[in-house]
């Protein structure tokens, strides 16, 4: 009943916030908020669609097993991405400042098949995002609340749909934003608590990981890091805005001139939170302190150190870290409508975020699916796309679009696969790396063919 009234609490304060964004008149409204978003509430919601539930968690699993290394593996990719896409994103708005997404931007140059492969890339995209968040979510409140792990999918499930159906893009973003507040405040409370707790020796002895081997990224356990988490994990990362309608949509709703900042304040803010919890995996490590499950030490470790009452703003922030991408992700998906119709009726796009949020549901409750394995299998389906939009946004001479994505799809993608549920990492940097290579490849050579 508790964990119950804490999520009714929860999604009563969500919907409250997004009554302040109004009801939308137009499509363009529901789906690019008009295009006059500005700085301050674009960079929280840029920050917090990038956290995604997996991050309060794989950074400290990931400092916990592997000190430095393990951390800097996943945390500089991660905000650099944000950096890069920023010259993209000011790029597009440009050249369509009247688009809506990737997929009708690429359709647009390069036709009707580029689109389809982008609409599903896109699309699946968002719907293995809204699952592994789903899972993470739901894994966690099961441990803290007691409530099946079923019924707390459908839950947080229905919270984001709640205002996201009501206010689009809007409700998202300034949801988003009291979600990054929610989320910084709790981790400026829980790391300086866990030091006092544990004395700051405990944080410095725990940079090094087990055995004090993972220290130096260029020591061997380091290059052991990159080669089988690092490397995939960057790559999936370093494509991640780029493969991701939820970046592309802030990118055209975003005033034109307040992009590369809300972007570059958006990074910063994110930075925060993975640095804040993988530092209570050091103080973990440093302590000596055992978890049950090392994927939730940072969970463990707090509620061993602190008072009862404080898994209340744990639980707000984790809740506000999923859902603030799931929302983004029931938008992201009602956008990509737009390419299929441009009827001003919201049945479809609505419609749209209910199918994308069952299969979440469906996807989150597959026995035996893992947070990491889900997270790098998604992470590296985004870069399929990356090669050729890179290129047609610097104004490369392009062709076989569509050809080019189908091979990663259909070649990279299930090497990696196989290399990462088999837990063969060559194969795994070997997918990766086609799955990121192969669509640019594909479409360089059709360009300059076109040109012979």
């Amino acid at each position: 009943m508790g964990g119950i009234i804490m999520l009714a609490a929860y999604a009563v304060l969500m919907l409250l916030t997004a009554l302040l964004a109004g009801r939308p008149k137009t499509a363009a409204g529901f789906h690019v908020a008009d295009r006059n978003m500005g700085t301050t509430q674009s960079a929280l919601s840029i920050a917090a669609t990038w956290i995604w539930a997996p991050a309060l968690f794989v950074s400290a699993e990931r400092a916990y097993l592997q000190g430095i290394s393990g951390l800097f593996w996943f945390l500089a990719p991660n905000v650099l991405c944000l950096l890069l896409f920023i010259p993209f994103a000011q790029k597009i708005h440009k050249l369509m400042p009247h688009g809506i997404t990737l997929s009708g931007f690429m359709g647009e140059r390069y036709g009707s098949a580029a689109k389809r492969v982008y609409l599903f890339q896109l699309s699946a995209l968002s719907v293995l995002s809204t699952g592994v968040n789903l899972l993470a979510g739901a894994a966690v409140l099961e441990t803290i609340t007691g409530l099946s792990f079923p019924l707390l999918t459908v839950m947080l499930a229905a919270i984001a749909c709640s205002y996201s159906q009501f206010s689009g893009i809007k409700a998202s973003v300034i949801t988003d934003a009291v979600q990054m507040v929610l989320i910084l405040a709790a981790c400026f409370l829980f790391v300086p608590w866990a030091i006092q707790r544990n004395g700051f020796a405990s944080l410095i002895s725990g940079l090094n990981g087990p055995g004090g081997e993972y220290g130096n990224i260029f020591s061997r356990k380091g290059l052991d890091v990159f080669r089988s988490f690092g490397l995939p994990t960057a790559i999936g990362l370093i494509a991640g805005p780029f493969g991701d309608q939820n970046f592309w949509q802030r990118a055209f709703a975003i005033k034109q001139e307040k992009i590369g900042k809300a972007f570059f304040l958006g990074a910063a803010a994110f930075a925060v939170v993975p640095l804040a919890m993988g530092l209570l995996g050091y103080i973990s490590r440093g302590s000596g302190f055992i978890p049950h499950n090392p994927g939730i030490v940072n969970l463990e470790i707090m509620t061993s150190l602190f008072p009862a009452w404080t898994v209340l703003p744990f639980v707000f922030m984790l809740v506000s870290g999923l859902l603030s991408t799931v929302d983004s992700n029931l938008c992201a998906m009602a956008s990509l409508t737009t390419d299929i119709t441009k009827s001003e009726n919201m049945a479809i796009p609505r419609g749209a975020m209910l199918l994308n949020l069952a299969l979440g549901v469906l996807i989150a409750n597959i026995p035996g699916m893992t947070i990491t394995n889900l997270f790098l299998f998604y992470g590296t389906l985004r870069a399929s796309t990356f090669a050729p939009t890179v290129m047609a946004l610097q104004g490369k001479r392009i062709r076989w679009v569509a050809p080019g994505v189908l091979a990663s799809l259909t070649v990279g993608l299930p090497l990696f696969a196989w290399g990462t549920f088999a837990n063969l990492p060559v194969i795994k940097v070997i997918g990766s790396l086609l799955t990121l290579g192969m669509s640019g490849a594909v479409a360089l050579i059709g360009g300059r063919r076109e040109k012979d």
